[in-house]
């Protein structure tokens, strides 16, 4: 069985695809499966499932390489002088808020999410920033309240395990924000962010290939935290950035200082 893999590099994570060549393939390139052609599936509904896991997974990737602890996760929300009704108003001041802080923060790197409030059904703003500081942000926001400014954390945890920040479940939820009534794409980002490294794929050549329980070597600095093995047929490999020990808080003393 010939097989080939390839490396995208996001961040402090790292992911490995193994999948299968047919005999006689040439480029590896040709049979990437997250590059897979409509006629594989049976059903239109099959594909536009197919379509939505790779989108999460390259907003996945693309958020992972723009984040980090230093970056800030807003919440925006309209009151009732500048309430928006409709996504179409809603995107027009998007667009204006979003130029207002490039203008002030012309390296800061933005991804915006619209949605609805669960009770109260109106609509508001998430959105993840890089190099804009928080004042910046409260003093921009002139719709409403900024409800909330957090750092993103430095340690995440995934059944027990710290991944250090990998911000999985979060992209994840907001990639999830969407809704077709929002239409057109699920999240905005400004054209400076940057891009994940994918490595251009290469044929394996070990005897027996890759299994689940024989990964590709781990990078150096990083560990393994998923494998799995996919319903479109390859096998799929996680690794994160070793993560740091976590500070500890400051044993009080009882002592006063001062």
């Amino acid at each position: 069985m010939r097989q080939a893999k390839r490396r995208i590099f996001a961040g402090t994570t790292c992911e490995q695809i193994v999948y299968r060549l047919p005999d006689g393939a040439r480029n590896p390139a040709r049979y990437d499966p997250e590059e897979a052609k409509e006629d594989r599936f049976k059903t239109p509904e099959e594909y536009d499932k197919f379509k939505t896991e790779i989108s999460r997974k390259n907003h996945y990737r693309n958020f992972q390489e723009n984040f980090s602890p230093s970056s800030l996760y807003s919440t925006l929300t309209f009151d009732d002088d500048f309430e928006v009704h409709t996504f179409q108003e809603a995107k027009q001041v998007r667009r204006n808020f979003v130029r207002v802080l490039r203008r002030a923060c012309p390296d800061g790197v933005i991804f915006l999410y619209m949605g609805r409030g669960k009770s109260t059904h109106r609509i508001h703003f998430h959105m993840v920033s890089e190099g804009i500081p928080e004042e910046i942000i409260s003093e921009k926001w002139k719709y409403g309240k900024v409800k909330r400014i957090t750092h993103l954390r430095e340690h995440c945890y995934y059944d027990g395990m710290d991944h250090g920040p990998d911000y999985k479940g979060l992209a994840n939820y907001l990639f999830n924000h969407w809704t077709e009534e929002v239409g057109g794409h699920r999240w905005f980002q400004t054209k400076n962010a940057r891009k994940p490294e994918k490595e251009d794929p290469t044929e394996v050549h070990i005897r027996g290939g890759y299994t689940l329980d024989r990964p590709p070597r781990t990078p150096k600095g990083y560990t393994l935290v998923e494998s799995t093995a996919t319903q479109y047929g390859y096998l799929y490999f996680k690794y994160v950035v070793v993560p740091p020990k976590k500070r500890q808080s400051p044993k009080k003393t009882g002592h006063r200082t001062g």
